[in-house]
């Protein structure tokens, strides 16, 4: 099937739309099932899906899997568990489009974490790229007034958004590094290592007596959660890391923003204001400059031809 899809920005592209709809879908969740519960149940019913299909590959991935367990499960917490538990909390606290925003400072965090691990050269223009990006987060975040940024005021749910942008950050670069299987076993045993660490969160919220059971709109929500962003795009997001690399991939997280904006202007009515545009220009533009840098940094480092 992602063969099919063909070229990396058409997979990574998809994964954006559906994490944009994600942090719609997640807003909506709020008041009709808890953050840790839904974290939950959303890789669990994962793993159920996924099991008729996954066997076969597994068998035939037994030898590139042996000794890898302790990875999947580091990978599954930090990049389903941490961050989806995160994200949804975060979501009781801010706006959706805040959130993804946010969101969108990942491949600063992805950038410098291949950097500093495994010295990944970069362009000049992908540094200006990285930059605008970061601006127009801060932008965001600064509620359009960066003088702001000199109080030091944080909305609960961005700060809760930035930690889970660190956990996915380092989920994405450990990724970088998957031992090479099936992508069906990847996702399987990422859904998996998911569950298995998130229920001890969900056992605790229910203890607190913080768990709310899903009603009809919260089972709505997280079927969607299950076939789309638990599957459907962290599918297509793993084949775009093994076609491209995580640098390059992980910027394309750069246009969840617009459309999770688009989205969430017009399913939930949330106000669009002048320095949202500002923010997602910025953004834009900065995915454009680094791929760009990127294509030219390719085209100097080609072997010319003898003669």
């Amino acid at each position: 099937m992602l063969s099919r899809l063909g070229h990396p920005y058409v997979l990574l592209g998809l994964t954006a739309l559906i994490w944009g709809a994600n942090a719609v879908a997640g807003k909506l969740a709020v008041g009709h099932v808890s953050p840790m519960l839904m974290t939950f149940l959303r890789w669990a019913m994962a793993v159920l899906v996924l099991l008729p299909f996954v066997r076969p590959h597994l068998k035939r991935d037994r030898e590139a899997l042996r000794g890898r367990w302790g990875y999947f499960l580091l990978i599954g917490f930090l990049g389903f568990t941490a961050f989806n538990s995160l994200f949804y909390l975060a979501l009781s606290y801010t706006t959706a489009i805040h959130a993804m925003i946010v969101q969108s400072s990942m491949p600063l965090v992805v950038f410098v974490g291949m950097f500093a691990i495994f010295r990944a050269r970069t362009t000049a223009l992908q540094l200006v790229g990285f930059g605008l990006t970061l601006v127009g987060v801060l932008l965001t975040a600064a509620h359009g007034a960066l003088s702001t940024l000199l109080h030091l005021e944080v909305n609960e749910g961005d700060a809760l958004m930035v930690v889970a942008v660190f956990c996915f950050g380092a989920y994405t670069i450990l990724l970088s590094r998957k031992p090479k299987v099936h992508w069906i076993s990847s996702i399987f045993l990422i859904s998996l290592a998911a569950a298995l660490t998130s229920a001890p969160i969900a056992l605790a919220e229910a203890a607190l007596g913080h768990a709310q059971w899903p009603d009809a709109q919260g089972w709505a929500v997280l079927v969607f959660s299950v076939l789309l962003p638990s599957i459907a795009s962290q599918s297509l997001y793993i084949r775009g890391i093994e076609m491209i690399g995580a640098n390059r991939a992980n910027l394309f997280v750069n246009l969840v923003p617009i459309f999770g904006t688009l989205l969430a202007v017009a399913v939930l009515g949330e106000p669009l204001f002048a320095y949202h545009v500002v923010s997602l220009t910025l953004v834009l533009g900065g995915i454009m400059l680094a791929e760009f840098g990127k294509r030219n940094q390719r085209v100097a480092t080609r072997p010319k031809p003898a003669g």
